[in-house]
C-alpha cells in the first residue's frame, strides 16, 4: 500500500491503517528503535507507542512523507524511553556511546537543551552537513541520526570498518572546525 493510502485511512480514523504501517515500515522502525535502545523487547513497545503517536496526530498532521514522519517519531518515542531507562539504571547504548563520540566536538561547557542554542546549533549542523561529500555525509547521518554501529556503517558505504572509523572521526574534526569558525563553540 502506498503512503498516501495510508495516511488517508488514519485521516479517516480507519485502524486498518495501524497494520498497514506496521507492515510496510515494522521491521526499519525497530531496527531505528533498537540501534537507540539495544533491547529488543522495548523496541515492540517504542513500536506500539509509535504507531498510537501517529494515530493520535493524524489528524491535525497530514505528513508527505509517512517514512520520515515515522521515523521522527520513532527517534522521539525511543529516546524518551531511553531517558526513563537510564533514570533507573546507567547502561551504555550504542545511543549514548554514538553521542559521547560526538561530545568532544560540540562540548564546549554550554547546555544544548537551551532552545535557542540547539536551534542554531542544528542549522549549522545542517549547513555543514551540506558542504560533506557523499560518503562522509552517509556516514555521519547513519552513525549519528539512525545511531548505526560502526560495522554497519561500514557494510553500507562498502569500506572497511577502520575506513569507517576514519571517515567518522575526520567527520567529528571537521564539525568541530566549522562550529569554531562559526563561533558556536
Amino acid at each position: 500500500m502506498q503512503d498516501q493510502q495510508i495516511v488517508e485511512l488514519l485521516w479517516q480514523r480507519d485502524e486498518s491503517s495501524l497494520s498497514q504501517a506496521r507492515q510496510k515500515y515494522g521491521g526499519y522502525l525497530k531496527k531505528i528503535a533498537y540501534n537507540i535502545l539495544g533491547d529488543f523487547g522495548e523496541c515492540e513497545e517504542c513500536l506500539d507507542d509509535v504507531l498510537l503517536r501517529a494515530w493520535n496526530s493524524i489528524p491535525p498532521q497530514r505528513p508527505e512523507d509517512l517514512r520520515a514522519y515515522l521515523v521522527m517519531l520513532t527517534r522521539r518515542c525511543a529516546v524518551d524511553a531511553l531517558r526513563k531507562r537510564t533514570r533507573r539504571k546507567r547502561r551504555p547504548t550504542g545511543y549514548t556511546l554514538s553521542l559521547e563520540e560526538l561530545d568532544a566536538a560540540l562540548s564546549d561547557g554550554r547546555t544544548p537543551e537551551q532552545e535557542a542554542e540547539l536551534s542554531l546549533l542544528t542549522s549549522a549542523i545542517n549547513d555543514w552537513l551540506n558542504t560533506l561529500p557523499p560518503l562522509q555525509r552517509q556516514a555521519f547521518v547513519g552513525r549519528y541520526y539512525f545511531c548505526d554501529p560502526v560495522k554497519t556503517v561500514a557494510d553500507y558505504l562498502g569500506i572497511s570498518v577502520t575506513n569507517a572509523k576514519t571517515v567518522l572521526r575526520r567527520a567529528r574534526l571537521s564539525l568541530k572546525a566549522y562550529l569554531e569558525k562559526e563561533c558556536i563553540i
